[in-house]
């Protein structure tokens, strides 16, 4: 698409937004301002192409689709079974996986469907089995009593929240620690890292019906081979979330014993962060699991959204181009020159580094709650968000660290000079920010003090950083 193109199709649709609710229109070109002026280090976020924007904003939106490809139960899905197709077709291929679905609305909706296939493949056809019945309905509670004696409760065991892992992996508010019996594996205390012999310990021990690997804050890889030996130890499904990391996968950063596809009986992911696609998710399995999945809806999802699935299947495309790989190395060496530079400098990082696209900031060393830095980074023109760190002391909600990440300011072009100025940026705002106290004297955990000169300076800082990168150069809405 030519710059002109891209700048012709945005600023027409503003101006047919604009005649409706001017106050949206204002909203959305107030959003674009605020990225293109923002040191955006946050490791969930990134720039979707324009292509993968457009594809979003369209007459898809308006057809109701529940079902599979072929099998609907609305008539006139004829176009949406292409888009679908085609989703699914890219993801296949992109990632070498078997069977792909693309219906999930998010991350957690990808999950809740690899969760109930997962039960259904290993609790619902067995009693359907045993039972001589062809619908669960018709299941009688002795076959479920029977069922469960056998197979055990419905246990989970995953990486847990301060570790790394997701809130969707058993962290007891989310559904799925209301859904499974659940127990998490921590990392070393020492040295932050994956103890796999401890997971094999805590899996005996516990006999999960479902091993969940994948993270959301750990800064390095993880071996899925090992993971998958453990899970088949017990007799568990193997399940990854790599929604954080797909596009390491995809752009083939993270191959063998690191690429979870060929090790795990089931993968989720989301199509935004390192995949650079829409907000959306994705599962990934192979032939067996492959009809309890396609149930997705109407199990635990509601219509499709074509036109997201549309935009999925334009991003998939772009990570199957060559650029894409050179992109996804390009995310790591950015990741590995930001943490460096953060080091020189007197930071403590979890693990003492990186593999990957994520670096998780210890800021209690400054003298910080991870809010505190949050905001006083945010005030300095820097985005990041307020992350636990393994055995927080301050909680999920002040926590105790900063998690930052590479591949939104990888897509701008920046490369590891500028992850070096950068670290040197959010080095100065925090050292220079203290805790404030509460109106009775004791310490706060959100209030701060930063002087709100240094906070503009390095503000200035950022946006000059930032000016030889700019942000959608295609779209001008002025």
């Amino acid at each position: 698409m030519s710059r002109n193109a891209e700048s012709t199709a945005f600023r027409s649709a503003l101006e047919v937004i604009r005649g409706v609710e001017p106050r949206v229109a204002d909203a959305i070109g107030a959003e674009l301002a605020d990225q293109r002026e923002s040191l955006k280090l946050i490791a969930s976020e990134n720039y979707a192409s324009p292509a993968t924007l457009l594809a979003m904003g369209n007459w898809l939106s308006d057809k109701y689709a529940e079902g599979t490809v072929g099998r609907r139960f609305y008539a006139g899905c004829q176009n949406v079974d292409t888009v679908e197709a085609l989703a699914a077709e890219h993801a296949r291929e992109l990632f070498g996986a078997a069977h792909a679905y693309a219906q999930p609305h998010s991350g957690i909706d990808a999950n809740l469907v690899a969760f109930w296939a997962i039960l259904a493949d290993r609790v619902e056809a067995p009693a359907l089995r045993r039972a001589q019945a062809r619908h669960v309905n018709d299941l009688t509670e002795a076959d479920w009593f029977t069922l469960r004696r056998e197979l055990g409760d419905q246990r989970m065991l995953g990486m847990s929240l301060d570790a790394g892992g997701h809130l969707t992996h058993g962290f007891r508010p989310n559904i799925s620690g209301k859904m499974f019996d659940q127990r998490s594996y921590g990392t070393d205390p020492a040295t932050g890292l994956v103890d796999y012999d401890r997971v094999a310990e805590a899996a005996r021990e516990f006999r999960p019906l479902v091993l969940v690997a994948g993270y959301s804050a750990y800064p390095r890889k993880v071996n899925f081979r090992i993971m998958r030996e453990i899970a088949d130890s017990v007799g568990a499904t193997f399940m990854v979330d790599m929604a954080h990391f797909a596009g390491l996968v995809a752009g083939r950063v993270f191959t063998g014993d690191f690429d979870p596809v060929p090790h795990a009986h089931i993968v989720t992911t989301t199509t935004h962060k390192s995949l650079r696609g829409p907000r959306g998710g994705l599962v990934l399995c192979g032939p067996e699991l492959a009809d309890q999945v396609d149930r997705g809806c109407p199990m635990v999802l509601g219509g499709p959204l074509p036109h997201v699935m549309a935009a999925k299947a334009v991003a998939l495309a772009e990570a199957r181009r060559p650029d894409f790989a050179d992109y996804a190395r390009r995310i790591v060496d950015n990741a590995q020159a930001l943490a460096e530079g953060l080091l020189r400098r007197g930071a403590s990082l979890v693990t003492g580094g990186t593999d990957n696209h994520l670096v998780l900031i210890d800021v209690t060393g400054y003298g910080l709650t991870g809010r505190q830095a949050e905001q006083a980074l945010l005030d300095s023109g820097i985005v990041t968000n307020r992350n636990a760190v393994p055995q927080d002391p301050n909680g999920a909600w002040y926590t105790s660290g900063i998690r930052i990440g590479t591949p939104a300011l990888t897509t701008r072009g920046l490369g590891t000079a500028e992850m070096d100025t950068t670290a040197e940026l959010m080095h100065t705002v925090l050292s220079q920010t203290s805790a404030a106290a509460n109106p009775d004297g004791t310490a706060s955990k959100a209030k701060y003090a930063l002087d709100p000169a240094l906070a503009d300076k390095v503000g200035r800082q950022a946006g000059e950083l930032l000016a030889g990168f700019p942000l959608y150069p295609g779209v001008q809405l002025g």
